[in-house]
C-alpha cells in the first residue's frame, strides 16, 4: 500500500522500529561466526564488491544475500530509467554537489541521524565529515553515470551502503549503549526514508531556491532515481518512497516540520563539514560565497538550525554574483564529469554553482584515494574520536 500525506506520520512511527532483517541477520552471522574479521573486516569485504563478479570466493551467506538483493524495484520500467537519465543529462554536476553539501548537512538536522553519525566512531567524529562525504560521493556521482541504472553498477553501490547500515546497527546493538526506547532502531527504515527525501525533493527545493530551473519531467526523473536507490537500500515496499515527486514533496514537508530540529550534535557535524569543504573543496576566496550559496539553498530557517553562518558582506544576489565571477578558475580541481551550469547568465548563483560543481571533483578523487587502505574505517566501539 502506497504511503499518503495522511498516513505518513503513522507509517514513519512504525518504520522507526524496523531495521533490515535480511541484512542484519547476514552481518550478525558473518561477524559472530568469524567469517569476516569484525566490523572493519566486513567493510573491507563490502568495499571489494562489484557488479557481475564471481561470488564463489565470498562467504556463502554473503554470496546468497547478494544474489537475492539484485531484484529490481516492483514496477520498474524503461520509462523510469529514461526519466532518471534525462535529469542527470541536464543536472548531474550541480545535483551531485548539492547532495554532497546541502543533502549531507540536511541529514544532520535529524536529531537521531546526527547522534548516530557522531557516536559511531570516525564516521561521526573529528574525521567524520570528510570520510562521510568521500563515501557518499561515490553514490551521488555514480547515480548520474551513463548506464548506471541499466548495468547494475548503481545497484551494487547501494547494496554496499545497505550492508554498511546493517553493520552500524550491529555495532550499536553490541555496544549496549543505544537507547532503543528513545531512538528506535539504529539506522531505522524511517532514517533511510528520511534520507531519501533529503537527497531528492529537498535537493530539488534547494535548486529552486538557487534559481535553477528543473523541468517537471526532470523532477520526476530524479525521484525515480531515488526510488530505485530506496529499494536497493532494503526498504520494504510498504515504506518505499513513490516515484510521484509531488506526493513525496508533500509528505516530506509534513514530516520535515516534525523531524528537523536544532541540536548540538547537528551543529557540531555541520561545523566539521564546513571545515572540510574549506580545506578540500573551496578554499578562500571561494569559501564565503560557497557558504552563502548553501544558506540560500536551505533558506534561513533551516540554515540557522544547522548552524550555517550568515555573512553580511554577501547578503544579496548581486554581491554573490560579483564574488562568484571573480573566483580564479585554478582554485578548483579538475573538470567535473557532469554537465554543471556555465558560469554565465542572469542567475546570481550561476557562478558559484558552476565553480563548486567542478570543485566537487576533488571529493571524488578523495574517495578513490581512500579505497587504497582499510576504508571505510569504523572503530569497533562507540565514540566520536574527539
Amino acid at each position: 500500500m502506497t504511503m499518503t500525506v495522511e498516513s505518513i506520520g503513522a507509517d514513519m512511527e512504525a518504520a522507526n522500529q524496523a531495521g533490515d532483517p535480511p541484512a542484519d541477520t547476514l552481518v550478525s552471522d558473518l561477524i559472530d561466526n568469524g567469517e569476516v574479521d569484525g566490523v572493519n573486516g566486513l567493510f573491507r569485504t563490502i568495499g571489494t564488491l562489484k557488479q557481475g563478479q564471481d561470488l564463489s570466493g565470498l562467504p556463502p551467506k554473503l554470496a546468497e544475500f547478494l544474489k537475492e538483493a539484485t531484484a529490481e524495484p516492483p514496477g520498474w520500467s524503461e520509462a523510469d530509467v529514461k526519466a532518471a537519465e534525462g535529469f542527470f543529462d541536464h543536472h548531474h554536476g550541480e545535483a551531485s554537489m548539492l547532495q554532497g553539501t546541502v543533502g549531507l548537512i540536511g541529514t544532520y538536522l535529524s536529531p537521531t541521524g546526527a547522534f548516530t553519525l557522531r557516536s559511531t566512531g570516525r564516521l561521526g567524529g573529528v574525521d567524520g565529515p570528510g570520510r562521510r562525504l568521500a563515501q557518499s560521493s561515490r553514490l551521488f556521482i555514480g547515480m548520474g553515470d551513463r548506464g548506471a541504472l541499466r548495468n547494475g553498477t548503481l545497484a551494487a553501490t547501494v547494496t554496499k551502503v545497505r550492508l554498511v547500515h546493517a553493520s552500524v546497527r550491529q555495532l550499536h546493538k553490541k555496544s549496549g549503549e543505544w537507547d532503543y526506547a528513545k531512538w528506535g532502531e539504529p539506522v531505522s527504515q524511517k532514517y533511510t526514508v528520511g534520507a531519501i527525501c533529503v537527497f531528492s525533493v529537498q535537493i530539488l527545493e534547494a535548486m529552486k531556491n538557487l534559481g535553477v530551473h528543473v523541468s517537471d519531467e526532470d523532477r520526476e526523473g530524479f525521484m525515480c532515481a531515488w526510488h530505485y536507490v530506496n529499494h536497493y537500500l532494503g526498504t520494504p515496499e510498504k515504506w518505499l518512497m513513490p516515484k510521484d515527486v509531488d506526493l513525496v514533496d508533500r509528505m516530506w514537508r509534513t514530516e520535515r516540520e516534525k523531524e528537523w530540529k536544532e541540536t548540538d550534535d547537528g551543529k557540531f557535524m555541520t561545523k566539521q563539514a564546513l571545515k572540510f569543504y574549506e580545506r578540500e573543496m573551496v578554499p578562500p576566496p571561494a569559501y564565503d560565497p560557497f557558504v552563502a550559496m548553501i544558506r540560500k539553498a536551505f533558506g534561513d530557517k533551516y540554515a540557522d538550525m544547522a548552524g550555517i553562518p550568515r555573512n553580511a558582506a554577501l547578503d544579496s544576489g548581486a554581491k554573490i554574483a560579483s564574488a562568484g565571477h571573480g573566483l580564479v578558475s585554478n582554485t578548483f580541481g579538475g573538470v567535473f564529469g557532469g554537465t554543471a551550469k556555465k558560469t554565465v547568465g542572469t542567475n546570481p548563483y550561476d557562478a558559484v554553482l558552476g565553480q563548486a560543481s567542478r570543485a566537487f571533483n576533488k571529493v571524488q578523487e578523495y574517495a578513490l584515494k581512500h579505497d587504497k587502505d582499510d576504508q571505510p574505517q569504523m572503530h569497533q566501539e562507540l565514540g566520536d574520536d574527539r
